[in-house]
């Protein structure tokens, strides 16, 4: 059992450093920047419509959404391993494509396609083993400790950008990351396991001892609801639109954050992105670990109200100074990361293990939705009004939302529960049928 207990924590850290590299997706700020610049300078490097400036990263967390449907039935089927593995090459691909041209659609194809396939693959493999070598009370944290990984990425990656483009070039960058990931995310997956059949973690089978040495009632096993079954709850189309909500809102911030900052803080604009993604880590370790305390959905209404909040006092921040931007976008990355951590642990209490990677694949699709639609309009919004004002307002209002959604969002098993439950003897028969018996 303490070999199994080691296992977990060395998944769960693998995990962690596996989304270490597939978070230079949050960097695209930066990436962003250059870009802007170039096409601002007139130098002909890049010739893109100032309304597409967002699109390969639109395009990518799209594609990283619906990559995940599939690359979790390959988890659930094949194991995490090899998933990883295909992510850690797509992604590789991506950046490597990039290298070759400045080319509007060669980025949308390169970074927007196969690097968001690839990180879809990676994302989708260490989280469901990691959380299946730990007992249900340390769900939220083993999913945060995971996934924090993809939020922490810009501390390091956004500085380091900033360096090998004034160095070498964005071309040049873009391939030394592609390279070194394809070479990190592929040794890493080397560690990622599932446990064996039938294994327990020894504290759950010491509290299913301690309550049967009580005369109570062991834990009940937990539910496993397929994807078809899922997808006809109401409560997964609720969590969908929900997630869509709140992952679009923080991703329209961390697609804009250099941007926002460039005013005020010039070439150490990258500090306000790697605070953002401390914020973002921050959130996905501390949102899980709170959850687990106080439940999921209790959990997720205070952070969507703290979001909206946040994001509606940028209307009056704006470039006023660089303390409170940074202040502000660490809140709104901490807010950000704890759908991270929610929703897969959410995915998980109302529908199960078994088939968790396609499941919460099925539920990631809202993040790239979000991904999509929210950068895209905040980047037309700000082209038309030359402001970000009106794109603070509608997030805001549709995080509001989102959090009344979370106060009446009930789990689906109850209603499982009672469709299998034994129907009781006074419904088998017509109503005389029924007055005669109880004579």
């Amino acid at each position: 059992m303490n070999q199994g207990k080691n296992l977990g924590w060395r998944v769960t850290f693998a995990g962690h450093g596996l989304n270490l590299a597939l978070g230079i997706l949050y960097t695209w700020s930066v990436f962003k920047v250059y870009i802007e610049e170039s096409i601002l300078a007139g130098d002909g490097l890049f010739n893109w419509n100032m309304a597409s400036l967002n699109d390969p990263y639109a395009v990518c967390c799209l594609v990283f959404a619906f990559t995940m449907i599939y690359a979790g039935r390959i988890q659930d089927r094949l194991g995490p391993r090899f998933t990883a593995v295909i992510g850690g090459v797509l992604t590789g691909i991506g950046f490597i494509m990039v290298f070759f041209s400045n080319a509007w659609i060669v980025w949308i194809i390169g970074f927007g396609v196969f690097t968001g396939m690839g990180i879809g693959f990676g994302y989708a493999s260490p989280t469901p083993p990691a959380i299946k070598w730990f007992p249900p009370a340390k769900t939220g944290m083993i999913a945060g400790i995971v996934v924090a990984g993809f939020g922490l990425a810009s501390v390091y990656t956004a500085p380091l950008a900033t360096y090998l483009i004034n160095t070498f070039g964005l071309s040049n960058a873009m391939l030394i990351f592609g390279i070194s990931f394809l070479i990190i995310v592929c040794g890493l997956a080397q560690l990622l396991v599932n446990p064996p059949k039938g294994y327990v973690h020894p504290e759950t089978e010491a509290a299913n001892a301690a309550a049967a040495a009580a005369g109570k009632k062991a834990a009940p096993p937990q539910v496993d609801i397929g994807p078809g079954e899922m997808l006809r709850t109401l409560t997964f189309w609720k969590l969908w639109i929900m997630f869509a909500i709140g992952a679009g809102a923080g991703l329209m911030i961390i697609g804009n954050v250099a941007g926002m900052a460039r005013g005020s803080m010039g070439d150490l604009a990258w500090v306000v992105v790697a605070l953002l993604a401390v914020g973002n880590a921050l959130g996905r370790i501390g949102g899980g670990m709170l959850s687990d305390r106080i439940g999921r959905t209790n959990t997720l209404f205070v952070m969507l109200i703290f979001q909206a909040m946040v994001i509606w006092s940028l209307i009056y921040i704006g470039q006023s100074g660089a303390f409170l931007i940074v202040t502000a976008a660490t809140l709104i990355g901490f807010n950000y990361g704890t759908n991270l951590s929610l929703f897969p642990s959410i995915t998980k209490d109302f529908y199960g293990l078994k088939n968790f990677g396609v499941n919460y694949g099925l539920i990631f699709s809202s993040w790239g939705i979000g991904g999509f639609i929210f950068p895209r309009v905040s980047q037309m919004i700000i082209a038309h009004t030359e402001s970000f004002n009106w794109s603070y307002i509608l997030a805001g209002g549709l995080l509001v939302l989102a959090a009344i959604m979370a106060l009446v969002i009930r789990a689906p098993e109850r209603a499982a529960e009672k469709k299998a439950a034994p129907a009781r003897q006074d419904t088998l028969y017509p109503l005389h049928v029924r007055i005669r018996l109880k004579e």
